[in-house]
């Protein structure tokens, strides 16, 4: 390309640098590889003209005007400048005429995970547009009797029972500029609208466990509304000993079975305890795996949920795990989760607010779905 191409091509850039939707990075390569090709071609040019002149080196000679021309030549480089700073997401920093660049990583680094898989584990019914969900329940079988002749049968009917799930309204609201959607090399904006996502889900998977099942909330499996639960069956401990897993398995569910491995529902401070935990020789108690979230203590399932307190920690009467099948407990969905953003919101500012919702709910529905563990 010729110098009048290059400078052509700049001016293209620059305008196209104005536009939302511009490919910044493709820009700024293109950009870089212009300013070499002008450099290359300026000292071709030079070196061409000395050598034709037999000077070895090259003079400058001031002529009216050049100061002026010069001015102009090193506010076009600063202005140039700048324009690569923007691309690169640069933020200069000016102090007594000391001009500092701060570079900007384009990658957001991520945090640690702040939400319990519990809530991808429950069972989940989907009835959008409703206002309350019943699921009806067994609560036991009546017993057959001797009977004398003539005499009525004996009255053996199976009992039922129904746990309500009411709707609740789930919100989560944030605010953003539009420097933050167009400025920074790094996706802000795009964290912000999966923040909403996270702060819905973060809620619920709590409510699980503690919700209150009064109005508006959902009824979690430690709340005192969570009917279907018997609160005679509860269990409590001092601490976590080699006893602690098996007492917990033996006295989940009726009288007449083992039941099956369930999962169990703890703070990761008690499943450290677990996996702390000794003999005089030294040996493990438990074999404890590891995977995020989630693992197994001597194959037993567990999920960590920090809304369960650490028994270290946890006053005489507060819960600190759940036992039982996860199907046990009901979500039910009344609207999917909507995610909108108006930046119609003090437009004068160039504001943009984000919000999302959910309408949904959950309770316990089944008999004594969950065994819960107390601190003694």
């Amino acid at each position: 390309m010729t110098i009048e191409q290059i400078k052509s091509r700049k001016l293209e850039i620059r305008s196209m640098l104005e536009q939302d939707d511009a490919d910044l990075t493709a820009l700024e390569v293109e950009l870089r590889d212009l300013e070499a090709q002008e450099e290359k071609i300026q000292k071709r040019a030079a070196l061409i003209s000395a050598v034709a002149s037999g000077e070895v080196e090259t003079r400058k000679i001031d002529k009216p005007g050049d100061d002026i021309m010069d001015k102009d030549m090193e506010q076009r480089k600063a202005s140039e400048q700048r324009g690569r700073e923007l691309i690169e997401k640069r933020s200069v920093t000016l102090s007594n005429n000391v001009i500092l660049p701060r570079y900007d990583a384009p990658d957001l680094k991520p945090t640690f995970n702040e939400v319990s898989t519990l809530l991808d584990r429950v069972g989940v019914r989907v009835l959008l547009g409703g206002e309350t969900f019943r699921q009806p329940y067994i609560t036991g079988y009546g017993e057959g009797g001797y009977t004398a002749e003539e005499a009525n049968y004996t009255t053996a009917e199976p009992t039922f029972n129904y746990a309500t799930i009411n709707k609740a309204k789930i919100t989560a609201y944030a605010e953003d500029t539009e420097e933050v959607i167009k400025l920074p090399l790094a996706n802000y904006d795009a964290e912000v609208v999966n923040g909403i996502t996270i702060a819905l889900r973060k809620r619920i998977t709590r409510q699980i466990l503690i919700g209150a099942g009064t109005t508006n909330t959902f009824t979690g499996i430690f709340s005192s509304n969570a009917t279907a639960i018997d609160a005679a069956t509860d269990i409590s401990i001092t601490d976590i000993d080699e006893t602690t897993l098996d007492e917990i398995i033996y006295s989940y569910g009726g009288t007449e079975d083992v039941e099956g491995t369930a999962v169990l529902i703890l703070n990761k401070l008690d499943l450290k305890k677990f996996a702390t935990l000794r003999t005089n020789d030294g040996e493990k108690i438990y074999n404890v795996t590891n995977n995020g979230n989630t693992g197994t203590i001597d194959g037993v399932p567990y999920i960590i949920n920090s809304e369960c307190k650490a028994t270290a920690t946890a006053t005489t009467g507060q819960y600190l795990m759940a036992y039982g099948s996860l199907s046990n407990y009901t979500m039910t969905v009344f609207s999917p989760i909507t995610v909108e953003r108006s930046m119609d919101y003090q437009f004068k500012n160039g504001n943009i607010a984000h919000r999302g919702s959910i309408f949904a709910g959950g309770n316990v529905t089944a008999k004594n779905g969950f065994l819960r563990v107390k601190r003694a």
